[in-house]
Parts: C-alpha cells; structure tokens; sequence
C-alpha cells in the first residue's frame, strides 16, 4: 500500500490560502455557469404557468414538441447557413490577412489596428451603421452601387447580409490568433524553403498551412460553437415585422422570445438543451477530426 503523507501545518496553511485566492473564480463558476446548466435542464422538464408562475413537471413532453415544431427546425437552419457563412470566410480572409501583416511593411502595427477596431466596437453601434448601409432607400451601398436591393428584407439574401456583417466583426480577432500561430514557426524552415526555390505560394501550403493547424483547429473549432450561438447582431438588426424575419431568427433568438416575450421557459430551456446537444455532437466530431488534420510540431 501507498503511504499517504500527512502534510504539515505549513501545507495546510498554504493549500488553505491557495483555496481562498481561488474560491472568488470557483463561486464566479457554479454560480454563472453550473447553476444555470442544471436549471436550464430542469426548466426544461416543466411547463411555466400562466403568467410565469409555478411549474408543472410534463417530463419530456417538451423535447417532443420541439422536434416536432417546423419553426425549432426552421431556426436551426438558419443558425446552420450564418455558421457556414461566417465561419469559413472569416477563417480564410483572416489568414491572409495575417500572412501579409507578419511580413515587414511600413504602417504594419496601424494596419493590425485597424482590422481589429470591430472586435472592440460594441455590437449595438455595428448593428446601427449596417443597418444604416443596408437601408434599401437610404442606405450608402445602394447608392454607391446605384442599386434598389432589399439587403435586410429579402428572405432570400438577408441571411447573406446577416452572415457578411458575421464575417466583418471577427476577422480581426481570428487575425490576431493567426498572428500569434504565424510567429511561433521556425524562420528555418522558410530560410531552407528558398534555397530549394519554393516559391512564396509553395511556402504557404507546405509549410505555413500544417504547422499553423492546431492554431487553425482552435479558432475552426471555438468560431463554430460561437456562431450556433448567434443572438446580439440578429437581434439588433431585424424586427420582428421584417418579412425575412424568420428566414434569419436563430435558435438562441427563438430561445430569447419563448423565455422573456412569452415567458415560456419551460419550452425556452428545451431550445437551449437541443442546441447544446448538437454543439456537444459536432464538437465530438471535431475532436475526433483532429487526430486527422492537426499537425502538432
């Protein structure tokens, strides 16, 4: 048998103050994040009554109801096209971008600064200016363009115009994470790339690409999750009298309306734990994924 060591009473002294320095985090975390997960999942096996009071246990009764509701499915869609907008575009043009601003250049630190300006720019005054570039008779893009294109009311294209603005508001923080991957490569292997006569465009797929893939594979990872999770920028953008409201509302948007207009938090939670369950499902992909495409050096 293993003999366990009883630790002094300087130990003790030390772990009971290491407790304490860690206790503001660890209350910060069950209370603002396990908390609500468990009531989040024991709301969902209730129905709120009438006028939000008191809570009947109806089991799963729920969970039948959304999968079998057209306008969970609907919503869900919609979250799954702004994902497949903004999170391979944003992904790309952040590379790109972060290859030419990790090269030597005058201006190089403004240029950084300035595609990472809407990361730091709060989502109500984005919604306001796009909505105002958006603007089908007042808008600046139909004017430059001498254009009459509904931008924000056709159910068509909206979820396009949804997911272009996505795609702004993030480059410059995929951008920066890049540049953090980009700087930890070996200049070496660049420097012996030239003597070979690999050209700049060679470089980039047989050595910048697989070494920067754990990097590529975190914000690929970490911008899908965010993006099923999209609520701020549809919310401020769309009304709820837009025609192409429902071609773009997401699920935590559908959430948002059952739990705090209907005050319906019974079948609100219920939205969540089903986005939650498809979250866990392609994350667990993903991982499995990784082995394949993640090169760590």
């Amino acid at each position: 048998m293993v003999k366990i060591k009883k630790m002094t009473k300087a130990q003790k002294n030390e772990a009971a103050w290491g407790l304490i320095m860690v206790s503001p985090a660890i209350i910060g975390l069950v209370v603002l994040n396990f908390w609500p997960i468990v009531n989040t999942l024991w709301q969902s096996l209730h129905k709120t009554g009438d006028f939000g009071i008191g809570n009947t246990f109806v089991g799963l009764d729920n969970y039948s109801s959304v999968c079998t509701s057209s306008e969970f499915w609907q919503s869900l869609l919609n979250t799954f096209k702004y994902a497949i907008i903004e999170v391979p575009f944003s992904i790309v043009i952040a590379l790109v971008l972060a290859v030419f601003l990790n090269r030597k250049m005058r201006f190089r630190s403004g240029y950084r600064t300035i595609f990472f300006l809407p990361m730091v720019a709060a989502p109500a005054a984005v919604a306001m200016v796009w909505k105002w570039l958006y603007n089908q008779q007042f808008g600046l893009l139909n004017h430059v363009f001498n254009t009459n294109i509904a931008w924000i009311s056709s159910p068509s294209f909206t979820w396009v115009a949804i997911g272009i603005i996505g795609v702004w508001s993030i480059i410059g923080y995929n951008m920066v994470l890049f540049l953090g991957g980009l700087q930890e490569i070996p200049h070496d292997y660049y420097e012996a790339a030239d003597i070979d006569g690999a050209s700049g465009i060679r470089q980039f797929f047989s050595i910048t690409v697989p070494l920067l893939s754990p990097t590529t594979f975190f914000i690929v990872q970490t911008r899908i999750i965010s993006a099923l999770q999209v609520f701020d920028l549809i919310y401020m953008i769309m009304d709820k009298t837009n025609i192409a409201f429902g071609k773009v509302q997401s699920v935590v948007l559908l959430f948002y309306q059952y739990t705090f207009t209907q005050d319906n938090k019974g079948y609100g939670s219920t939205l969540v734990v089903m986005l939650l369950l498809f979250i866990l499902v392609i994350t667990f992909v993903l991982q499995k994924l990784e082995k394949k495409f993640v090169f760590y050096n």
